[in-house]
């Protein structure tokens, strides 16, 4: 049984602190990966990166959650260029929701067609969850 813990990205450099003392104490465990969620309509997004790359120098895996709610393919093209650059091979894809008041659901409709997208696109890069 693999065992994983999941960090809400902090929005501020306080919290980015918090999360890596959070994460220091957490590392004795045997934790496969640690994970960071993706905030409604992608809202987290670059905080997600950021925390993910903090977390990659604590655990022995990162791991990044994407939504296809509210995305389009060129800002997914993006993001997983970005990973692919910071050396992520591992995802975990979710449908998401769209934040109140958002309009437009994006290009994706459910995480399925969105792991059809990535695996299209990027071959076998990802080791993909759902």
């Amino acid at each position: 049984m693999e065992l994983s813990v999941e960090f809400f990205p902090p929005k501020t450099e306080e919290g980015f602190l918090r999360l890596s003392r959070a994460a220091e104490k957490l590392s004795s465990l045997p934790v496969e990966y640690a994970s960071v969620t993706y905030g409604a309509g992608g809202s987290t997004r670059e905080g997600t990166q950021s925390a993910v790359k903090i977390l990659g120098g604590i655990f022995k895996n990162a791991v990044p959650h994407i939504s296809c709610i509210g995305s389009d393919k060129t800002t997914i093209n993006n993001i997983l260029k970005t990973y692919i650059n910071s050396g992520l091979n591992h995802l975990i894809v979710l449908r998401g929701d769209l934040p109140s008041g958002f309009g437009k659901g994006g290009e994706f409709s459910n995480a399925v067609d969105l792991v059809k997208y990535i695996r299209e696109q990027f071959k076998e890069n990802f080791r993909i969850e759902v």
